[in-house]
């Protein structure tokens, strides 16, 4: 596969993963190389991926963190600032995230901020890092349980996609990135969104060319507005009540965390139904929308008291401006409208009609 040129950054794929790596560390020569892994990659990725690394002389350091979302925190970070620090990383150290979107979000962070910025290299081992959220330079922590509130935007050197590590997914994980796909073909190719909704299951070899396709796509979008101020927010469909969602159902004791593409779909599912209500969705393409996201996605119950938790956390939206909660909606497949105001209402009428 052809290696992808982002604004800043290349994104390698597979065959091309481990000598564009170690060509990369011969002629930058880092000062020290730190990896950073959570407890599930730790075990299952990193030993493969240092099999492959050729460093020479330098020093190697890796750096364990704990796995999931609610490890996403300036807490996590001051801990591996304060690693980094112990072990003299400098401005010539590389950083590598291998993991998933929590530790390539996370890890962008720390490299980006520790000592101003040092080189960082992102390994995505999760369906969702590999077609998101490794791709695009957005680095971040959450704040509490709202998403993603402190971060930059910042591209490390390279992404490296090694399809391989999807063996060592679940398949909830897998599923959890197909969401992001099927908002690719949603906002961006309709017939990307048909090849995936006919796609009968996440068979790794197939998907090789879709993940390739969604890379392609995210990759157009945001080489064409890399700060977020126009076209990029077209990325952010399904996220405004997706990560209310998410959100809501991680502070909830009481409730099962959802994995992010699990809110998402829901979020795209109720934001295609407010699209439908009021910029002009087609009744054919939203019952198509539905049926696309449903085949995967088994539905949620959403109480009342969830919907006004969620209804309060709207306000956080990255998207909002002067006090206005906005949205990214579909006038059409593959034509999508932003900065959308959208009417108490209609959201509750959204959620009532997901609810039936």
């Amino acid at each position: 596969m052809k290696s992808i040129k982002t604004t800043n950054a290349i994104v390698h794929f597979n065959s091309d993963v481990y000598s564009e790596l170690n060509a990369y560390i011969k002629s930058s020569n880092p000062s020290k190389i730190f990896i950073l892994v959570d407890t599930n990659t730790h075990e299952y990725c990193l030993p493969n991926f240092l099999a492959q690394l050729e460093s020479g002389d330098i020093i190697i350091e890796v750096m364990e963190m704990p796995e999931g979302e609610d490890h996403k925190t300036i807490d996590i970070c001051t801990g591996v600032w304060e690693a980094l620090s112990e072990y003299h990383a400098d401005r010539k150290s590389l950083m590598i995230n291998l993991g998933g979107g929590v530790v390539t979000d996370l890890g962008g962070f720390v490299a980006s901020t520790y000592m101003r910025g040092m080189d960082y290299i992102n390994v995505p081992t999760t369906l969702l890092a590999m077609v998101d959220a490794s791709v695009g330079g957005k680095t971040g922590v959450d704040l509490g349980v709202l998403k993603n509130q402190i971060g930059i935007t910042n591209e490390g050197s390279m992404v490296l996609i090694d399809t391989s590590f999807l063996e060592t997914l679940p398949s909830n994980h897998m599923v959890s990135g197909y969401a992001e796909m099927l908002k690719h073909g949603l906002i961006y190719d309709k017939n990307y969104w048909n090849n995936l909704i006919n796609f009968e299951n996440l068979d790794i070899s197939e998907l090789n060319d879709m993940i390739y396709d969604s890379v392609v796509i995210k990759n157009t979008i945001v080489s064409q507005d890399p700060k977020e101020q126009g076209i990029r927010k077209v990325l952010n469909f399904g996220h405004t009540l997706g990560h209310a969602i998410e959100s809501c159902f991680l502070s909830n004791a009481d409730k099962t965390p959802l994995l992010h593409g699990e809110a998402i779909a829901i979020g795209m599912l109720l934001e295609a139904y407010i699209s439908n209500k009021s910029v002009g969705l087609s009744n054919n393409e939203f019952e198509e929308i539905e049926k696309g996201i449903l085949k995967t996605f088994s539905k949620v119950n959403i109480t009342e008291n969830d919907q006004k938790i969620i209804f309060n956390l709207l306000k956080h939206d990255k998207k909002n401006s002067h006090g206005k909660v906005k949205f990214v909606l579909l006038e059409a497949i593959a034509k999508p409208k932003i900065n959308c105001e959208v009417e108490n209402d209609l959201i509750l009428e959204a959620f009532k009609y997901y609810n039936s």
